[in-house]
C-alpha cells in the first residue's frame, strides 16, 4: 500500500536534503492521501523525489520529522530498536556508564535519528519522554525496545503535558514498565551519589546536559563563597562543594527539590559547607551585595520558542545584572540558557548589558555546551540549545 504524501516547495528541500529532521508547514506544497494525526507519510521534493519518511504532525508548525532517508525503510519497531542500539553504542564510546557516572542521556531525540524521544538512564531505572503523536502510536514497541536492551529495574514515562496538548495526545505520565513501587531514581555522577524522587516532576529526573559545567565548577570552587540559583536538587551546588568552596547556598522555589538537596549533601558527606534555601532567584540575588566569589545563574527555559526570544533575553539582562551585583571585585558568573532562541551571543549581549546596568565590566573566559551523550547533528543547528558564559566581573 503506498503511503501519503507531503510534497515540498521550491526553496524549502535543501534543509531536509542536508539531514534537518523538521518539516515546517509552511514547506508544504500539497499533501497527498489524507494521511492521519501520527501517521508515517513519504516526503517528496517540488520535483516529487523521495526524500525519505516523516512522521506526519498537523496541529503543529513542524508538520512532520524525518525518520528514514530513503523510501524503503518502514518506521517500524525494528527500527526504533536499532536506532536505540545505535544511540547506547554512541554513548559507550563515550565511556557511558562508567564506575563513577551511571547517569547519562541514551537518546538525545533529532541527534539519535529519534525525533521526538527522549530517554535517560538513571543507574538501573530508564525515564523517557514521547513528543509526538506519531511516536505515542509507537510507544509499546519503544518501550519493549527499552526493556529489551537495558532490562531496568523501572520505566518511568516523563512526557510533557504541553507537548501533549500540541499534539494532540493525553501523556500517560508515570511508571510505564517495571516495579511501580520504586521511589528514586538512584545514580552516580562523577563520583556522588544522587537519590532523586520520582514524584520530582522536573524532565526527566535530572539535567544531565549540564555534566560539563558541573565539572568546570568543581574546578573553580576551591576557596570560594558560591551561590547556586535555580539549583532544583543541588548538583551545582555539590559540585562546588566537591572542589573545595569555601561555602555554598543553594537557592530553589521548590521545597520538595531543596528537601532532596538536603538529603544529597547528607548523603555525600558535604551537609556542613553547604546550606540549601527555598526563595525566590531574583530576591536572593538582590539580597547581599558582593557577598560571593562565585555565582551560578541557570534558569528555567526563558523562551520556548523564537516569538519569546526578546522577552528571555530582558529577563536574562536583569539576572545577569543581579549577579553581577551579588559578587565581589573579580568574583565570576556563569549565566546559562537552555533555550535554543537564546543563541551563545544573545546570552553574551544579555551579560554585557547587565554587567553595564550594574555599572561593572564582563570578561567571559570560557563558554561551555550541553554534554556529548547531548551531541548535535551538523544539519540540525536547534538543537545546540545549551549555553554557559564563566565571566570575570570587574
Amino acid at each position: 500500500m503506498s503511503l501519503p504524501t507531503l510534497e515540498l516547495k521550491p526553496g524549502h528541500v535543501r534543509p531536509i536534503w542536508a539531514g534537518h529532521p523538521w518539516v515546517f508547514a509552511q514547506a508544504v506544497a500539497k499533501t497527498v492521501g489524507n494521511p492521519e494525526p501520527g501517521a508515517e507519510v513519504l516526503v517528496l521534493d517540488a520535483k516529487r523525489q523521495p526524500l525519505g519518511r516523516a512522521l506526519y504532525s498537523p496541529r503543529s508548525a513542524l508538520v512532520a520529522r524525518m525518520y528514514t532517508r530513503d523510501e524503503h525503510t518502514p518506521i517500524d519497531a525494528e527500527l526504533f530498536a536499532e536506532r536505540l542500539r545505535r544511540a547506547q553504542a554512541r554513548r559507550d564510546r563515550l565511556g557511558l556508564p562508567a564506575a563513577a557516572t551511571t547517569g547519562y542521556r541514551v537518546a538525545h531525540a533529532e541527534a539519535d535519528d529519534l525525533p521526538g524521544l527522549v530517554v535517560d538512564r538513571l543507574g538501573d531505572a530508564l525515564a523517557v519522554q514521547f513528543g509526538t503523536l506519531g511516536l505515542m502510536r509507537h510507544r509499546d514497541a519503544i518501550l519493549d525496545a527499552l526493556q529489551a536492551q537495558f532490562s531496568p529495574s523501572v520505566i518511568v514515562d516523563r512526557s510533557s503535558a504541553s507537548a501533549a496538548q500540541r499534539e494532540g495526545f493525553t501523556a500517560e505520565r508515570g511508571v510505564a514498565r517495571g516495579d511501580d513501587g520504586q521511589e528514586l531514581f538512584t545514580f552516580l555522577e562523577r563520583g556522588q551519589r544522587f537519590e532523586v524522587p520520582l514524584a520530582l516532576g522536573q524532565k526527566t529526573g535530572f539535567y544531565f546536559d549540564q555534566r560539563p559545567l558541573r565539572s568546570r565548577i568543581t574546578e573553580l570552587a576551591a576557596g570560594r563563597r558560591v551561590l547556586d540559583t535555580y539549583c532544583f536538587v543541588g548538583a551545582i551546588s555539590l559540585a562546588a562543594a566537591a572542589g573545595g568552596a569555601k561555602s555554598v547556598r543553594g537557592v530553589d522555589t521548590s521545597g520538595d527539590a531543596i528537601e532532596t538537596a538536603r538529603t544529597l549533601a547528607a548523603l555525600n558527606g558535604v551537609e556542613s559547607s553547604l546550606q540549601f534555601v527555598q526563595a525566590d532567584a531574583q530576591e536572593e540575588l538582590s539580597r547581599d551585595q558582593a557577598a560571593y566569589d562565585l555565582v551560578v545563574c541557570d534558569p528555567p527555559k526563558l523562551a520556548p520558542s523564537r516569538g519569546a526570544a526578546k522577552r528571555a533575553q530582558s529577563i536574562m539582562r536583569r539576572l545577569a545584572a543581579a549577579s553581577c551585583n551579588a559578587v565581589g571585585r573579580d568574583g565570576l558568573v556563569v549565566l546559562c540558557s537552555c533555550s535554543a532562541a537564546i543563541t551563545a551571543d544573545d546570552l553574551a549581549r544579555a551579560l554585557a548589558l547587565g554587567a553595564a546596568d550594574a555599572k561593572r565590566r564582563a570578561c567571559i573566559l570560557e563558554r561551555v555546551y550541553q554534554g556529548p551523550d547531548h551531541p548535535v547533528p551538523a544539519a540540525f543547528p536547534e538543537g545546540l540549545y545549551l549555553s554557559n558564559v564563566i565571566a570575570e566581573i570587574s
